[in-house]
This record gives structure tokens, C-alpha cells and sequence, in this order.
């Protein structure tokens, strides 16, 4: 008979484990496919980097391979630990990167493809743990590496890639540790989980599930000191975070603050939490939103106390945002979190129904959000793909809106940066001819000096005037000097300018140097106004200072 590759398909949990000769994988065939996959996904995502890789850095990128060059124990916005990963990679393949790509890209981005690889990793492991099985273990890894938000991760050097590492291999400490009653376990669990609040500070939810779940299923374990090492230990990610902010006026809490209860900081948002579940469907392509909907759903009164545990770890997580919902409307990925275990538990009810009468509805379900996943990721990886027909559905550019690709393109937000450093570039040339002294270079709201810091030659020092354009505060403002807050330590200082113009008396003599215009096969990505000025004075002090974080 020959062995099903299917790997939804199969044993119950509580069967022995198969071999080939009874018409499965067995448990070793399925950790080496695992185990090829995430290696073949490393391998791919480690040349798609190295080989004219068709997506520059995004804003969030450079802003945290900017924090990455002022190293500290935390920062305006997050915690440090994005900022060292790119500043060791940096360190240790920065030159390499630069000689054979051309930038610093490839270095800042390798530590998403690691933790990309130890998220797959974790869940295998925490799928042969929870549900016995390492079919569905294989499975969990297989479908993963087809859901685009995932493969994202191993491209985008954002806080989420060490995060949801971190947030994988704490939930596997954790139930090994209410497995075996081990302290060990804990510990780890609470070294992990104090590493992943130094990511992202979601990462201090995890305690407080684990916490729920204990008092339903697992009591007993709260009257032992596990649980509440693991909470302790934890809790030290927290103590850089909280001593930097003592010496920096608190702003990190002021900015979640804000983000938590919105712009306006009143009234509720009564359509709010649709407008979450409509971008959670968006995020999870509606296949596998709808597949962890039902899961969860299935599983609220189930009797097996691992699939309550991943429940525990999914669900709560989700309703926190949620309910914070009617109040901010937030980003996509902010309960990222609430989807690994939640994923271990949604290829769990697959499985069973595959095993019942609704077996083929289910399949083909699945089916669908296997190769819509496939196409998405591709067109992510490869948007020159779909490049005329979005730009045909972007209509025609006119100067108000000279590259309506964007409207379509959520990747055109990483291209044409690198382009735009060499603009940038040829301006200093230019005023460094004239003037025989090196322009500065800033940026007109926060997210842009990052990547002429990164894309300019020489990575120059680049400024933000972000706050006094009204633009909300940033790291930038922290950093002194900078030009808003210390004025007259840049006066009578050239700047090349990135973004809308700065108020004419802020220089001596201000000119619009060009309206550069990036095209990709004769079609325009992005635009960028880019200024010239000569002789800063400093900003008017009605321009200076706004309260928004």
C-alpha cells in the first residue's frame, strides 16, 4: 500500500502512530518533511533577500535599524529587542550585505528569516505536544508556510517576527511545565516570555491566560510556586522598559495610551469592533479567519485539557482587542499572538472533520485557502507580477495623485526608497558643490529619515521635523541634538528635505529642488517632494511643539 502524503489525514490522536507499511507517515517521515520545509523556506527567503530583492525596506524597518544605531534599553514607541537583533546582524554581516547586495537590507532583514524559522519550528513542537500527533504537527508547519501574513514574517524585519517566536516557544515551556510539574519548564517559559516583552509588549498577556487556564483546569498548579516563577521572570522584560521610561518621561505609556483610547480620547467607536473582525478576515484571507473562528468555537466546552490550552491562549487574546476595539481602531497584526496556538487548534478541528461526514466541504475549504494563500504570497513577493493590472485598476496619474498604484499595491509602500536615496544623494552633491559642506538630511515626518539613513551614502545622521509639523512625537525627538528641539545647533546649516515643505522662515532661503517620481516598468510607485534649504533658522514657536503621541 502506498503511505498517504496528506497529512490532515489520519490517526486519531489516541491511535498508535502509523508507518508506512500500515498507509502513513510515520512519526520520523513527518519530522524530516517538517523539518526539509522550514530549511527549504530559510534557504528560499535567505536568496530572495540576497538576489535583487524587489522590496526595499519599509519605513518601520529603517526607523528600527535607525534605533538599531543608538543602542539602548528601550525605545520611544517599543521595547529594544528589534534594535539589538538588527544591530548584531548588522554587526556581523553589515559589510557583507553592502559589498554583495548593495545595502544594508539583506543584514537588517536576517533575523526575520531566523525567527521566522524558529516560529515554524515552535509549532511544530507545540502541535506534537498538545495533540499527540505528528501528522497534524506536519501539517500545522505545511499550511503555515502558505498563509501570507506568515511568510511576510520571514521578509519584514518588524517587532512581530521575534515576538511570535517568543510567544511560541513560552507556550510550549508552559505546557510542558503543566505536563511534567517541572520548574525548569517555567523558567523557560518565563525567560522566553520576558524576551518576547522586550519585542512587543502584548507579550505580558500571555501570564494572564496561562493564569485563566490554570483556575479552570489545572488549580492545583496555582498552589505551587511554577506558575508564579514564570510570572516573576517574566516580568523582568519589563524593567528596562520602565527604567528607561523613568529617565524619559514616561512616553512609551503615553503613546500606547494614545493608540489604546484613540486619536480623540473620547467617545466609543460603535461599529469598531466589525470594522476589527472585517480586518482580521482581510488578514487571515477569510479562509483561515473563518477555520480559527469555528475551531474555537468547537472547542469552548471541550473535555481535553491541551486543546483548552490552546484555546485559553488564543481566545482571550483576541477579545482584549476586541473589546479595546470600540475605543482605537489599531493595526492588523495586534492580536498576531492569539494565532499560533489558535492555529495548532484550528488544523486539530480540521483534521476532525475531515475524519466526518462534512469531510469534503471542509476540504474544500481548505483547499481554496491553501492556494489563495500560495497566490497571494507570490504576488507579495513578486508584485511586478500584477503590476500592469493594478496600475490599470490605479486609472490614470495626475499631479495630485502621481502613482495611484498605491491604491492597490500594499507592497508599493517598499519600493522606490533605495531610488530615492540616490536622489537624495545627487542634492548633496549638489549643495555640497555649492556651499563646500555637507548638507544635513531630514525628513519632514518620522518614518521617512530612516530610510535615507539607510538608502544615502555614507548612512548619514538623518533628523525628523516631524514634530514641528504637526506630525506626532517619535524617537527622533528623544535624540538631542535634534533640529526642533536645539535649533541653534544647527543654525545656519544646509538640509536636503524629504517630504512636505517646511515653513519658508524656517530657512535663509528655501527651494524645491524636484518632484521625484519612481517607476517601476513605466509605471510611477511612488513620489516624493524633495527640498533644499539653506541656512536653518529654526522652527517658528507656534509650529513647536504638538502634544500628539
Amino acid at each position: 500500500m502506498v503511505p498517504s502524503l496528506n497529512p490532515f489525514v489520519g490517526r486519531a490522536p489516541d491511535q498508535p502512530a502509523p508507518t508506512p507499511a500500515n498507509g502513513g507517515l510515520s512519526d520520523r517521515a513527518c519530522k524530516r518533511l517538517a523539518f526539509g520545509l522550514i530549511a527549504f523556506s530559510v534557504v528560499f527567503h535567505l536568496a530572495y533577500l540576497a538576489f535583487d530583492c524587489p522590496l526595499d525596506l519599509s519605513p518601520d524597518e529603517a526607523h528600527y535599524w535607525q534605533w538599531s544605531r543608538h543602542l539602548d534599553w528601550s525605545y520611544y514607541s517599543k521595547g529594544p529587542l528589534v534594535a539589538w537583533l538588527i544591530r548584531a546582524s548588522c554587526e556581523l554581516f553589515g559589510s557583507f550585505s553592502e559589498t554583495h547586495t548593495g545595502s544594508l537590507m539583506f543584514a537588517i532583514r536576517l533575523p526575520a528569516v531566523l525567527c521566522h524559522a524558529a516560529l515554524l519550528a515552535g509549532w511544530y513542537a507545540l502541535a506534537v505536544l498538545t495533540l499527540k500527533n505528528h501528522r497534524a504537527a506536519l501539517a500545522t508547519v505545511a499550511v503555515a508556510l502558505t498563509v501570507p501574513a506568515v511568510t511576510a514574517g520571514a521578509i519584514l524585519m518588524t517587532i512581530d517576527p521575534p515576538f511570535l517566536a517568543c510567544w511560541v516557544w513560552a507556550t510550549i515551556g508552559v505546557w510542558k511545565a503543566v505536563e511534567t510539574d517541572r520548574k525548569a519548564w517555567w523558567l523557560f517559559a518565563g525567560i522566553a516570555s520576558a524576551f518576547g516583552i522586550l519585542a512587543k509588549y502584548p507579550m505580558a498577556l500571555l501570564p494572564a491566560t496561562v493564569f485563566g487556564y490554570l483556575l479552570f483546569w489545572k488549580r492545583d498548579q496555582l498552589k505551587r510556586p511554577g506558575f508564579w516563577l514564570f510570572g516573576c521572570v517574566a516580568a523582568l522584560g519589563l524593567v528596562p522598559v520602565f527604567a528607561w521610561n523613568a529617565a524619559n518621561g514616561w512616553v512609551t505609556f503615553k503613546h500606547v495610551g494614545t493608540q489604546a483610547v484613540g486619536a480623540s480620547g473620547s467617545g466609543v467607536r460603535w461599529f469598531g469592533p466589525l470594522a476589527f473582525a472585517g480586518g482580521q478576515v482581510a488578514f487571515l484571507i477569510a479562509v483561515w479567519f473563518v477555520v480559527w473562528a469555528c475551531a474555537v468555537w468547537a472547542h469552548r466546552r471541550t473535555d481535553d485539557p491541551a486543546r483548552a490550552f490552546l484555546w485559553w491562549c488564543s481566545v482571550p487574546v483576541w477579545g482584549l482587542f476586541a473589546v479595546a476595539s470600540f475605543k482605537a481602531s489599531g493595526q492588523v497584526n495586534w492580536p498576531a499572538a492569539a494565532y499560533v496556538s489558535g492555529f495548532v487548534l484550528s488544523v486539530a478541528w480540521v483534521r476532525d472533520r475531515l475524519n466526518g461526514p462534512n469531510r469534503r466541504l471542509v476540504g474544500r475549504v481548505v483547499s481554496v485557502g491553501i492556494a489563495s494563500g500560495l497566490a497571494l504570497s507570490a504576488l507579495v513577493h513578486f508584485p511586478g507580477i500584477m503590476r500592469g493590472a493594478l496600475a490599470q485598476a490605479g486609472g490614470t496619474p495626475t499631479s495630485d495623485n502621481p502613482a495611484p498604484i498605491r491604491k492597490f499595491d500594499p507592497t508599493a509602500r517598499l519600493r522606490g526608497w533605495k531610488a530615492l536615496g540616490a536622489e537624495v544623494d545627487k542634492q548633496r552633491a549638489r549643495v555640497r558643490a555649492e556651499t563646500g559642506e555637507d548638507p544635513l538630511v531630514a525628513g519632514t515626518v518620522w518614518n521617512i529619515p530612516g530610510a535615507l539613513g539607510v538608502y544615502c551614502d555614507g548612512h548619514p545622521e538623518t533628523y525628523s521635523f516631524g514634530l514641528a509639523m504637526r506630525d506626532r512625537h517619535s524617537q527622533y525627538d528623544l535624540w538631542r541634538p535634534n533640529p526642533v528641539a536645539d535649533a541653534q545647533a544647527f543654525r545656519g546649516r544646509a538640509f536636503v528635505i524629504v517630504g512636505d515643505g517646511p515653513p519658508p522662515a524656517t530657512f535663509a532661503r528655501l527651494e524645491l529642488a524636484t518632484r521625484y517620481v519612481h517607476h517601476e516598468a513605466g509605471v510611477p510607485v511612488a513620489a516624493w517632494w524633495i527640498w533644499v534649504g539653506y541656512g536653518f533658522r529654526g522652527f517658528p514657536e507656534a509650529q513647536n511643539p504638538n502634544n500628539r503621541y
